[in-house]
This record gives structure tokens, C-alpha cells and sequence, in this order.
């Protein structure tokens, strides 16, 4: 049985989504005190798996004016039978178990190639301040958000498009850049360098309406596959 829902924003909200403060999941709108989620970015699947998971009953959120629209999820892929996998696993096992018991081990004495005091501590990672200029093909995007990926720690752009990043970054941290009207973008920091010039590019499919409101989420039906 597969559920498909419709999403729909009865009332769209006039808040300028640049202005408010980044966050996780999209822009904290100080005028409703609640977190604005950009759906904008996301596909159908991941749409429907957000409401699916979501324990809260108001969700405020920007949506492309093409997502507002039925969302079915996928049909999950059928699986072989647990209980043969294990079957065919415990005959595996021992037929391994029999075979390893026929030989004679002979035991190899421990050498010293690694020494202990050889191995790295990978504990602590290097961190540096990352910071750049944000720019479109012809001049620099004031009000971009720049947000460390998994957390709601980010800045914006000043009137020149440059930033600064608040904390301190290390290798493997991931920055998202988001602006309306152009295509986000994910970079990995690599070094202090590594978002020293980073280039928006304008997102076509955003020439249409970008939406903002509390979502009602409408069940349109149930179909019966077999």
C-alpha cells in the first residue's frame, strides 16, 4: 500500500527569505519566531521522507511553486528471505570452521616493524580560518549565507561579497552557499583557501515562484499495488 500526499501553502508568508538568519534546515524568520526549512533544494523522495520523519505538527517552508504538488514514495525493493541468507551463511561458516581446523597453524613471532611509538595520533586536526569572496559571472552577491553543513553556524556576505566564517574550520568540513535565485553550492575545505573565490550560478529552474508558508500536508489517497 503506498500513501501519496499533496503539499499546499494556503496562506504564503511575505517575509524576505535573504534577510533571515541561517539556520540547519533553511532561515529563522524573526517576525514568527520559527524556522523557516528550504525545500527548494530537495527532491520528491527527499520532500517525502522529511514529512514522513517529522514529528512536529507546523512546518513553515520555501518551496519551488513546482513542488507544491502530490509526492509518492518510492516502493522499497523486496529482499531475499532472511532466512535463507542465514542458512546459506551458517553452511558457509562451518564448511570455513572445518577447513581451518584440518591445517596446522604455526605461529609467527611478533616483530617490532610498527613500533607503537610509530603510530599517529589522529586525534587533533589542524584548523584555520576560512574566508573568501562570493561572486555571480559579473559582481559580487551581498547577502549570500554561508552555513557549516550539519549545524545552524553560518554568516552572510557583506555589501562586497566577502565573509569571514565565524569559527575555525578543518579538513573534510563541508560549506554550503545559498542565495535566491542561484544554485546552491557545497564546498569541502581542503585549506584556508579552499572558498577563496567561489561562484554562484543562476538557477533557471528558480525563475519561477518561490513560495513561503506554513505547509498543509493533505493525504490524496491510498493505492493498492500487489
Amino acid at each position: 500500500m503506498n500513501k501519496q500526499f499533496n503539499l499546499s501553502i494556503e496562506s504564503p508568508c511575505q517575509e524576505n527569505y535573504n534577510e533571515f538568519s541561517p539556520t540547519c534546515n533553511g532561515g529563522f524568520c524573526k517576525s514568527c519566531k520559527t524556522e523557516v526549512v528550504d525545500f527548494s533544494g530537495m527532491d520528491s523522495q527527499e520532500i517525502t521522507d522529511y514529512f514522513k520523519n517529522n514529528t512536529t505538527q507546523n512546518v513553515c517552508g520555501r518551496f519551488k511553486s513546482s513542488q507544491l504538488t502530490a509526492h509518492q514514495p518510492t516502493i522499497p525493493i523486496k529482499r531475499t528471505s532472511n532466512f535463507l541468507n542465514g542458512l546459506a551463511f551458517a553452511f558457509l561458516s562451518l564448511f570455513a570452521l572445518n577447513s581451518a581446523q584440518s591445517q596446522t597453524i604455526h605461529p609467527k613471532p611478533a616483530t617490532s616493524e610498527n613500533p607503537p611509538s610509530k603510530i599517529q595520533d589522529t586525534s587533533f586536526q589542524k584548523t584555520f580560518i576560512v574566508k573568501g569572496t562570493v561572486s555571480d559571472n559579473e559582481a559580487p552577491l551581498p547577502g549570500v549565507n554561508v552555513v557549516l553543513q550539519g549545524t545552524s553556524i553560518g554568516t552572510s556576505t557583506d555589501f562586497d561579497g566577502n565573509f569571514e566564517f565565524p569559527i575555525k574550520l578543518k579538513k573534510g568540513d563541508v560549506l554550503v552557499f545559498s542565495y535566491v535565485g542561484m544554485e546552491s553550492q557545497k564546498l569541502v575545505i581542503t585549506n584556508d583557501q579552499t572558498a577563496s573565490n567561489v561562484t554562484l550560478k543562476v538557477n533557471m529552474s528558480m525563475t519561477e515562484c518561490m513560495i513561503l508558508g506554513k505547509v498543509a500536508v493533505k493525504k490524496a489517497y491510498k493505492s493498492k499495488r500487489r
